[in-house]
């Protein structure tokens, strides 16, 4: 007996409905544990109260412009890669790509949503195939790679003044391990592409079929390759403009935060600026399933700077009011910036990738 109409179209919305009931859940856990991990902090803002009043306003001024310094920061980097392929892209638009994307990845696929929206809409505004491909693919390496020097400084002084829980330090180390192994894939590849593409193919060949989805492996072959040739750009030397981008996105960033304990009247060192800011950041990298690291930043943050001599009032006050200025506001500036870019769909970018 076939079908009716009504069966075939209850049929066809159960995968939407599933879809929505997980979204939903997955949005009341994240809710759920930044509510348990972050309420008891916000709880202890009515002790922090007398530094709030106290805050001055030209340090927290300072602050905000250092953010948005760092999302220049970020926009140089996007643009300086686009332009490695003779392609074009303003640093304003690298900064809006950067903050729409990082926003859309939130709540879209990840790092995959991210990476993907990134590509289309470089395309968008004037890169060619091979930069828009390096620009979603390498601010990730030039970004954590910075923020690893940074967070290795810290974790080596951290271990010299045994302030560092074994579960702090074996999460660093994974993420670390993993950066390396990516790196070291990346330059294997690079010296043996022929290999690395039948690995790729095989690979992908594997998911599709576990995915019941398509599969061209000449697509496979032809993404890989263009990465390669797009290295040996980077390699040749274009890598300097890129990595000053990236310096510039973490070093505001920690003036960020630096303005912020001035601004609350407790300055701190270079040397306690750089032992807590680096590894939390990591930390909150590493668990890529909570968004953004909610609550793993603000908690292990916090817990260091205390550790390190900071009152307890004054790092809560300063890293809720970092982590605001550096995520938060960030976050819905992007969402809001949706609204000027158009948002790349799943066919459209694969015929941009074509």
């Amino acid at each position: 007996m076939k079908p009716t109409g009504e069966g075939r179209e209850l049929r066809k919305g159960t995968p939407a409905t599933r879809g929505q009931i997980i979204r939903f859940l997955t949005l009341l856990v994240v809710l759920g544990l930044a509510v348990h991990i972050i309420l008891p902090q916000l709880a202890s803002l009515e002790h922090s109260y007398q530094v709030i009043k106290g805050m001055a306003a030209w340090a927290v001024g300072l602050a905000i412009l250092a953010q948005a310094l760092s999302y220049v920061g970020n926009g140089y980097l996007l643009a300086a890669i686009v332009r490695l392929r003779s392609g074009r892209l303003s640093v304003f638009w690298g900064m809006v790509i950067t903050l729409a994307s990082g926003s859309l990845g939130l709540v879209i696929g990840g790092t995959l949503g991210s990476t993907t929206s990134t590509y289309y809409w470089i395309r968008e505004k004037g890169g060619d195939s091979q930069g828009a491909l390096l620009a979603s693919t390498l601010p990730f390496l030039f970004n954590n790679g910075v923020l690893l020097v940074v967070a290795i400084i810290g974790l080596i002084r951290l271990l010299v003044i045994h302030d560092l829980t074994t579960l702090q330090v074996v999460s660093f180390l994974l993420f670390l391990l993993l950066l390396l192994g990516i790196i070291g894939l990346s330059g294997w590849g690079i010296r043996h592409p022929e290999r690395s593409v039948a690995i790729a193919r095989q690979a992908t060949a594997w998911i599709a079929r576990r995915l019941h989805r398509p599969y061209d492996p000449s697509r496979v072959g032809e993404y890989l390759m263009d990465l390669i040739q797009s290295w040996e750009t980077i390699q040749s030397g274009g890598w300097q403009r890129p990595a000053w981008g990236a310096v510039m996105n973490v070093g505001f960033d920690m003036l960020t935060l630096y303005a912020l304990f001035f601004a609350a009247g407790h300055p701190i060192s270079p040397a306690v600026l750089l032992t807590g800011y680096g590894v939390p950041l990591i930390l909150g990298r590493l668990v890529f399933f909570i968004p953004g690291g909610i609550g793993v930043i603000e908690g292990s943050m916090t817990t260091l700077y205390t550790s390190l001599g900071v009152p307890y009032p004054v790092s809560v006050v300063v890293v809720l009011s970092y982590r605001a200025l550096s995520f938060w506001f960030p976050t819905l500036i992007g969402f809001l910036l949706l609204l000027v870019l158009r948002p790349a769909s799943g066919n459209e970018a694969e015929s941009e990738r074509s």
